[in-house]
């Protein structure tokens, strides 16, 4: 996996500490929903049972690079 500068400066951020990098890991490996965006990036989500949300990664038009990743709060199956 590799990982934009801007992912690498959120992860900091205090909502976003404790998302671990297995987690992000396991929801790119696989996935449960996956949505094209119209910039060509991909969102993903997978649901983290140790905490019981859902993660949202969003990764470049690769599909590798790791731009951003999220507990996502209004997912909905």
């Amino acid at each position: 996996m590799t990982f934009t500068d801007y992912f690498l400066h959120t992860r900091h951020q205090p909502d976003r500490k404790g998302i671990k990098m297995e987690w992000i890991q396991r929801v790119c490996e696989s996935l449960e929903h996956e949505q094209t965006q119209t910039d060509g990036r991909k969102r993903k989500w997978g649901h983290v049972k140790e905490v019981g949300k859902y993660l949202r990664i969003v990764v470049l038009e690769d599909g590798e690079t790791v731009h951003n990743a999220f507990f996502d709060k209004d997912f909905k199956r």
